[in-house]
């Protein structure tokens, strides 16, 4: 989880503990039995509890909905990069190709003046 959510998860924790320390210290003051203060105690941290899922539940879904977002553009530039590093290697090749292409036929032309004229030569020495 990023800091951002590390921090709004511990924001969240500190609002539900402050409200119930305020929830119980204003039931442990208030002038009833002490059977109905412990009810109804029971009954607000259950609440607080319930709100707690909640919220975490939330908090959670949204991580998960950024993830799936964030990994998603992440497979969307893997693949372009994987395709951009393709075309590039196809051009190279193609490139390289024409290269040895071109200085085949010229490195024969020339393989073959130099034979003739070294047959040249060699039919001026018997002569």
């Amino acid at each position: 989880m990023s800091k951002k959510g590390n921090n709004a998860a511990g924001v969240l924790a500190g609002l539900l503990a402050g409200a119930a320390a305020g929830v119980v210290l204003g039931m442990l003051y208030a002038p009833e039995e002490g059977k109905e203060t412990r009810k109804k105690i029971k009954e607000k941290a259950g609440d607080l509890k319930n709100q707690a899922v909640d919220e975490y539940g939330r908090v959670a879904e949204k991580a998960k909905e950024q993830y799936q977002d964030v990994s998603g553009k992440v497979r969307d530039q893997y693949g372009n990069i994987s395709t951009q590093v393709k075309d590039t290697a196809d051009k190279v090749v193609s490139s390289v190709k024409e290269g040895y292409d071109k200085y085949k036929d010229q490195a024969i032309s020339k393989t073959t003046e130099v034979v003739k004229d070294v047959e040249n030569e060699l039919d001026g020495l018997q002569s």
